[in-house]
């Protein structure tokens, strides 16, 4: 079979063409595309194209919580052409007897196409390690896909070692994500170990981070280390992996509309002024003198952070909801928006009080929720819901659960109520509502305290920068530090 002789089930764009005769019959590679650029269906295409030619049986999906479902409910139905009878299975530790039936019948040889699709934190279980092995083994050519797959960069992870390992039982494998470097270049390592060790050369983690990274030693009391102070060879590493990987942004290939980013500004309290100072007062006094981990930063930086949303856990552990300006000023940005609004938040309590807002103002009918708290087999109706009743105003989610994998098209104005101090959360879920499918321009409005850590927090995350990196790379008492006014 020619590539012109292939027919799509949608028309791709020109990159999504271009992405797909660059990887389709490759044994091994990385789709670098942007969120919103379209990757799910270029893999999808990719599938198609291989079983079409007799060169697979079945593959394995594996995606985050927050994202996997959306494979089956909606990138398959729209992507996969009519001609292809694929068997799709989710997988779960304790499925109900439909998704049962549906994980039994997919170790039938008999079946066409066979396309099993399973959570990446399933890896880390035994329980989810030995099924998809039994059913690697069932199969007699099999494609892996691992969707954002900064998932497995870290190479102490259970799930990281096991999916290698599951991986290098597969024929062909392909790894997606639209920033394969979050913290650093170290990131690739696994992620390309994944695809083939060969590809880097290098025999560990270590050897390779030695090679591309700039250390120093650096002593902790009577222990000693080595810090990364910065990175090298950089243009070597890139031609390394150039064979097996396409990159596509989206300013590049798409005629997107603009983003566009504003700051609604929230009044701490009394209650609020005083309590953040005491804190602050308290972690600078605790730290001063001491060489400070970033971790130890980043507990007192979140404690911080919470007083300005309203929120404090004491040392014992009990909540306590600070009297704030918060939530008024969110509504009065939802008064103003002209359409639907998607609405981002950090913290559990936070989601509850926006919940709580919203049905007073606005009626229960009026928003979804997507959390972690939410059933995974309600998310996607939620997701359709909101893209498609008018009546349903307000999509309410917290961006770990729902920052992947999920279109939110819907919507042009999205409101972070408190941010995480994760980059990747913050680009993933801005592109939620910024990707194929948008006409409007998208206007993202942070609500922020002046002066106070969330400031700091909302600029470093707009400029790009891990929060946790920035802490100790700048002056920690300048982010610790109280506003006394």
């Amino acid at each position: 079979m020619t590539s012109d002789m292939y027919r799509f089930k949608t028309k791709p764009y020109a990159h999504q063409q271009e992405a797909w005769d660059t990887c389709k019959d490759k044994d091994e590679y990385a789709l670098f595309m942007e969120m919103g650029t379209g990757k799910s269906k270029v893999i999808i295409d990719n599938i198609a194209w291989l079983y079409d030619k007799g060169k697979i049986d079945s593959v394995v999906i594996v995606a985050p919580k927050g994202a996997y479902l959306n494979w089956s409910t909606k990138e398959i139905p729209e992507h996969m052409p009519e001609h292809v009878l694929a068997h799709v299975a989710v997988w779960a530790a304790q499925p109900r007897k439909k998704d049962k039936e549906a994980l039994d019948k997919l170790r039938q040889s008999s079946l066409d196409l066979r396309i099993l699709i399973i959570n990446v934190e399933a890896f880390s279980t035994a329980k989810g390690y030995k099924f998809v092995d039994k059913f690697l083994t069932s199969c007699m050519s099999t494609m892996m896909i691992v969707d954002e797959s900064t998932t497995i960069k870290n190479p102490s992870a259970r799930r990281t070692k096991n999916l290698i390992k599951l991986g290098n039982m597969t024929r062909y494998r392909r790894i997606l994500t639209g920033e394969p470097v979050t913290r650093s270049p170290l990131d690739l390592y696994t992620q390309l170990q994944f695809l083939n060790s060969a590809i880097l050369g290098f025999s560990s983690y270590y050897s390779f981070r030695n090679r591309y990274a700039v250390m120093i030693d650096q002593k902790l009391g009577m222990r000693s280390f080595k810090k990364i102070v910065g990175y090298q060879r950089l243009t070597e590493l890139s031609s390394a992996i150039g064979d097996y990987s396409y990159r596509c942004l989206k300013d590049q290939c798409l005629d997107l509309p603009a983003k566009t980013y504003q700051y609604r500004y929230v009044t701490l309290t009394p209650e609020q002024k005083k309590l953040y100072n005491q804190v602050s007062d308290f972690a600078i006094g605790d730290f001063e003198g001491e060489v400070i981990s970033a971790s130890n930063a980043l507990v007192q930086l979140l404690r911080l952070h919470q007083i300005t949303c309203g929120n404090y856990t004491s040392d014992s552990g009990e909540y306590v909801s600070l009297p704030n300006n918060r939530i008024q000023e969110l509504v009065d940005v939802l008064d103003e928006a002209p359409s639907k609004v998607i609405i981002w938040a950090t913290y559990i309590n936070d989601l509850m009080h926006i919940k709580e807002a919203i049905f007073k103002k606005y009626g229960a009918e009026s928003m979804v929720m997507y959390y972690g708290g939410i059933n995974p087999k309600e998310r996607p109706e939620n997701i359709k819901r909101f893209q498609e009743d008018p009546d349903c105003r307000f999509f309410v989610g917290n961006p770990q659960t729902g920052g992947m994998g999920i279109t939110l098209t819907a919507a042009n104005t999205v409101v972070y109520y408190s941010n995480s101090h994760n980059l990747e959360h913050r680009l993933q879920s801005e592109d939620r509502a910024h990707r194929i499918g948008q006409t409007k321009n998208v206007n993202y409005v942070d609500l922020v305290c002046p002066g106070t850590i969330d400031e700091k927090i909302i600029k470093a995350l707009r400029s790009k920068k891990q929060v946790a990196s920035t802490v100790m790379n700048e002056q920690w008492r300048d982010w610790l530090g109280p506003v006394r006014n």
